[in-house]
């Protein structure tokens, strides 16, 4: 599963996904935040709205990807540099060609190979992408829940054959160029993908990762099983056995969340017969069934050629790609391993089915807010190309948008605070559909379920609407063609969209080639009308179909103790069952395994991964750019960018001057401004004209310290785009959106606010990490305090009190509303971003004239704030119903006087992925633990993700000046250190992402000089720079302010083992 350190910034939105996944222990460097991610995983139910990932780009809604581009290039000719495979060449490597096509919808050229000895297929995509992509998948399918295929994803990472060393992951976290190091597990295969733009990188990387899944040490040492999946812990005889392992603890933290436990209640009960129908990920109450024989007979059984699919993109020669893995799939003979990893298809149900489960709740909690989701198969053989993409289309007309029927009809019905159930899902052998709602009472369940089914029948009889097929099909088409996959490799996009169906034996090359079944889909919409389209895809695969499971969730306070309870039982009764010899020998494996996790890898182990020199990285920081100009007395910064004919912008006003009382209200306005209505149009109306003329309109606030400065920067930022001829539409919308939308909506933004404070609400219980960061930082500067009221533990209990209000003060709250537009929308301290090529940049001027003159010239209500506010400075304690927990400690070392160099980018990636990775997640036990250093507040903070340890865990960050007291660093570490930290600084972007990244930087006064001084601190870093970071580090420990998200015993306990160290806070 994804491995490492979490996205800070206060998302007003979370999505989860399907598979789970190892991430990297650090984000790429950003302009306003150093700041390490650890990514959300595994549910099976996703709250995302997608189409069919057969033919679309993932855009799912991560903040954690990592950016990505690829140049467009006109002819077949233009691929690859001109390389091509010589089929000499590859014979004589042992492959053979199976297949030769040009992808013009990826502008690439796609050879499928099959290695002749083993039967290994190859795909390898050519292209001028500089962004290289590798990737080997295995058909995993899972027997059992004790999460065999979860354990193992982790485990080859932990050393191999020719790195043999306790973490070879970790080293390349360290010290490479990676733009994508990651793996995942679904429930059917685990992928090992990585991405790099430097060549020498890229394939360092991938031999690093072939002989990991091929000859992993961790088949012949059963201290990685234990350290990565499970093992008993004994610190003394006399003390009690404990379950401790990375994987254990991690699925603990899943199993807490009643959004992943409806997921995975969903997916089981519409897959009983198949491996779908067990946990992949692992279930915390099974995990330690799972012997180590079992462990080594899967990696032997599916880790074989013969049942892999290898995955090759970008602009590197294609004919050493081949020449590298004939290196390892020669040693290898074919397998039965194919024929055994099949995924048995599940049968169709004659009869719909209910189930009932619980989910852990919070003593006070409201026991009414049950869950409900309704769920279909779709199939039970794979559905043609024109089925699946009409699929997608339907998806989205009835759920991808604020204004689409179903959703709106669900949310408008006032039976539950928010949707659940990710609509269609395609990822696996066989489709399912699935929607329903959370925070509905008991009353009401069947009401749900009633409605849902008729609001499915009266658009099956009625059909869509017109506008909302053309905004549909508009905003699928510029997805399409604009491919931006974010901060994620478009080369990694288009992998696991072939793998869709390629693991599955299915041509791996039709969900890449989108044009001609879009076309077809269009022309019979235009010919036979959309109702003939999709009304009977409604009926046959939903209505119909009796393949349908409804899964109720019900609240239950006593679920978590009980749980708890039954792991103790069972633990006395196998501590009871141990004679004293046997304790003596637990006790003595239980230090022994922690010696080898604490002991550094011998130099000669560490030699061994391969890595650049300070020679290859590039002297300079990466230039976007910029021409800052003037238009109408507002100021207008332009990059010049080739961006496929979309225009970007941003339009920044300032939001300093906001009365304090308000800041809670801002998410609520931003969404107020793109779900409700004008005096002339609809909500449904602006949001079906904001898709058929543009790519998306989006407003939120953004909030930063400044460095040297007491006050904060603070905005509001209108993003935008749309294909160059439509700039005067995107402004002319921008417009519409910040001036007449009218707050008038009283029911509209009650639901809102439900929404906000279910999101909240899972927020807390999945990224406890993100809360308690946001925690500290309001203790410690004013940037921080804002952040808080509008996306942390002040904002959910502004939003429980506000739900109460809405009814009582609509009039109060809708003048609030109108107040901040008045305050924050005007002339005064406006700036406008704009990212495209110089045509349309020079295109644009006229329509950003006529924008800037329809801004009001100033505030008439601005105030002046003084910024001096925080919460107090006291450690607290947020309860809640959890298996784990979530541990931070922070202070501001600025003020204790440490002044920022460029070393300290380079130290702190240094002790997250050495000191806190070995003894807070390989020793500890969490799934993350790592540091963050916020340099425009000074605020240096260490985080844990899903932690069985809280007292612990704050010891191990006291130790951390001592660690670096006693470091040793020798110049091949060092080397590492700052390569991998150029790595962060110069994360690859999309133009859109430099863009914005530019417009950052001039906000917060960061210019170039800076940051080249910077980037020449970073590579000159020194051992002595560790050592004079010591007081910092120490400052934290003296002076820094802990907040924990944590389960309600060990706040119990870790305050009598320190007389009322925390102030305790209920949260749910």
């Amino acid at each position: 599963m994804e491995r490492a350190a979490l996205v800070r910034s206060l998302s007003l939105t979370t999505t989860t996904s399907r598979y789970l996944c190892r991430c990297s222990v650090l984000s790429p460097f950003t302009p306003t935040r150093f700041s390490p991610l650890l990514r959300r995983r595994h549910s099976t139910t996703s709250t995302r709205l997608r189409l069919t990932s057969s033919y679309f780009p993932n855009h799912r809604n991560r903040r954690n990807h990592f950016s990505t581009r690829a140049s467009i290039v006109s002819s077949p000719e233009s691929i690859g540099g001109g390389q091509v495979v010589d089929n000499e060449v590859a014979r004589q490597l042992g492959f053979e060609k199976i297949s030769d096509e040009f992808i013009p919808e990826c502008k690439s050229k796609a050879l499928l190979f099959r290695h002749i000895k083993t039967g290994a297929q190859v795909m390898s995509v050519s292209n001028q992408d500089e962004n290289k992509v590798f990737g080997i998948v295995f058909r995993t399918p899972p027997n059992d829940s004790t999460g065999i295929p979860h354990i193992l994803e982790h485990s080859v990472l932990c050393g191999s054959r020719k790195y043999p060393l306790k973490e070879p992951f970790v080293e390349l976290l360290k010290g490479s160029l990676h733009t994508f190091l990651n793996a995942f597990t679904y429930p059917d295969r685990t992928c090992y993908p990585v991405a790099s733009t430097n060549t020498k990188d890229f394939y360092n990387l991938v031999d690093v990762y072939l002989d990991a899944v091929f000859f992993p040490n961790c088949v012949d040492q059963v201290h990685t099983f234990q350290q990565e999946g499970w093992h008993y812990e004994l610190n003394h005889p006399s003390e009690d056995i404990t379950y401790k392992g990375v994987v254990f603890n991690e699925m603990k933290g899943v199993y807490s969340q009643p959004d992943n436990i409806l997921g995975r209640a969903s997916q089981q009960a519409l897959f009983p017969d198949n491996a779908y129908g067990v946990d992949s990920g692992g279930d915390p109450q099974v995990i330690p069934r799972l012997t180590f024989e079992e462990f080594k007979e899967f990696h032997r059984k599916y880790y074989h050629p013969s049942n892999s699919r290898i995955w090759f993109y970008g602009d590197d020669d294609p004919n050493e790609r081949l020449r590298i893995l004939s290196e390892y799939l020669d040693l290898f003979d074919a397998s039965s391993a194919p024929n055994e990893s099949k995924i048995e298809q599940q049968k169709l149900f004659s009869k719909p089915v209910r189930i009932v489960e619980t989910y852990p709740a919070g003593e006070e909690s409201d026991l009414k807010k049950q869950m409900v989701c309704l769920n279909w198969l779709l199939s039970e053989k794979p559905l043609d190309l024109e089925t699946e993409l009409a699929l997608g289309f339907l998806n989205h007309l009835l759920l991808g948008t604020p204004a689409s029927p179903l959703r709106k009809i669900l949310l408008e019905s006032g039976l539950g605070d928010a949707i659940v159930g990710g609509g269609l899902e395609d990822e696996l052998l066989q489709p399912q559909f699935s929607i329903g709602m959370k925070g509905v009472s008991e009353d009401n369940i069947h009401k749900v379920e009633e409605l849902i089914v008729g609001s499915l029948k009266k658009l099956a009889e009625e059909g869509f609407d017109t506008d909302a097929i053309e905004a549909s099909m508009n905003t699928i088409e510029f997805s399409l063609r604009e491919n931006n996959t974010g901060s994620f490799p478009r080369g990694l996009s288009l992998m696991l969209q072939s793998i869709g169906k390629w693991i599955y034996d299915l041509n791996p090359l039709e969900p890449l080639k989108y044009e001609k079944p879009l076309q077809d889909l269009k022309s019979k919409i235009e010919k036979e009308g959309s109702k003939s389209v999709f009304s009977p895809l409604i009926e046959k695969f939903i209505l119909n179909n009796p393949h349908k499971v409804t899964v109720q969730m019900q609240p239950d306070p006593e679920k978590a103790a009980r749980d708890d309870a039954a792991e103790k039982k069972i633990l006395q009764e196998v501590k009871a069952s141990m004679t004293t010899e046997d304790l003596a020998e637990l006790t003595r494996a239980t230090h022994e395994l922690k010696l080898k996790q604490e002991t550094p890898d011998p130099p000669e182990a560490l030699k061994t991964v391969p890595s650049l020199t300070l020679q290859d990285i590039p002297k300079e920081p990466i230039h976007v750019p910029i021409e800052v100009g003037d238009i109408n007395g507002i100021k207008v910064l332009q990059h010049d960018l080739f961006t496929n004919d979309v225009l970007y912008t941003e339009i920044v006003f300032d939001m300093s001057s906001l009365k304090q009382e308000l800041l809670p209200l801002v998410p609520l306005f931003c969404q107020s401004l793109l779900e409700m209505g004008t005096k002339d149009l609809t909500f449904v109306q602006l949001n079906q004209l904001i898709g058929r003329k543009t790519g998306g309109i989006s407003v939120y606030p953004f909030t930063s310290s400044v460095r040297g400065k007491e006050d904060p920067c603070s905005h509001m930022i209108v993003r935008g785009k749309a294909m160059g001829g439509r700039a005067e539409d995107l402004y002319d919308l921008i417009n519409s959106v910040i001036q007449d939308v009218q707050f008038t909506d009283q029911q509209r933004f009650k639901q809102f606010v439900s929404q906000s404070r279910a999101r909240m609400e899972n927020r807390l219980r999945g990224s406890g990490h993100g809360v308690a960061a946001a925690r500290m930082d309001a203790k410690l500067n004013a940037a921080g305090w804002m952040s808080e009221k509008m996306g942390g533990l002040s904002y959910l209990e502004f939003l429980q009190t506000l739900e109460k209000r809405v009814d009582q003060d609509w009039a109060d709250i809708s003048s609030s509303l109108e107040e901040i537009r008045k305050t924050v929308f005007s002339k005064q301290g406006c700036l406008v971003n704009i990212t495209a090529d110089g045509k349309n940049l020079a295109n644009t001027d006229k329509f950003v004239s006529k924008f800037v003159d329809r801004l009001p010239t100033s505030s008439p209500i601005a105030t002046t704030n003084i910024w001096n506010v925080r919460l107090p400075l006291t450690n607290e304690a947020i309860v809640i119903p959890t298996q784990v927990n979530y541990v931070g400690k922070a202070t501001n070392v600025y003020e204790a006087g440490y002044k920022l160099h460029g070393s300290a980018y380079v130290i702190s990636k240094y002790i997250s992925n050495t000191w806190l990775w070995d003894r807070v997640r390989v020793s500890g036990g969490a799934y993350g633990g790592f540091c963050d250093f916020d340099t425009h507040s000074g605020v240096f903070s260490f985080l844990s993700y899903r932690d069985p340890n809280l007292l612990k865990t704050l010891e191990v960050y006291d130790g951390t000046g001592d660690f670096l007291r006693e470091l040793e660093i020798d110049n091949d570490t060092l080397t590492k250190s700052i390569i991998g930290t150029i790595g962060d600084v110069d994360s690859y972007q999309l133009p859109d992402a430099k863009g914005y990244s530019s417009l950052l930087r001039y906000l917060l006064g960061i210019t170039e000089e800076e940051r080249q001084r910077r980037r020449e601190e970073i590579l000159s870093t020194s051992v002595e720079d560790f050592k004079e970071f010591i007081g910092a580090m120490e400052a934290v420990k003296d002076k820094g302010v802990v907040v924990a998200v944590a389960s309600p015993d060990d706040v119990e306990a870790a305050n009598k083992e320190l007389s009322n160290f925390f102030q305790i806070n209920k949260a749910l």
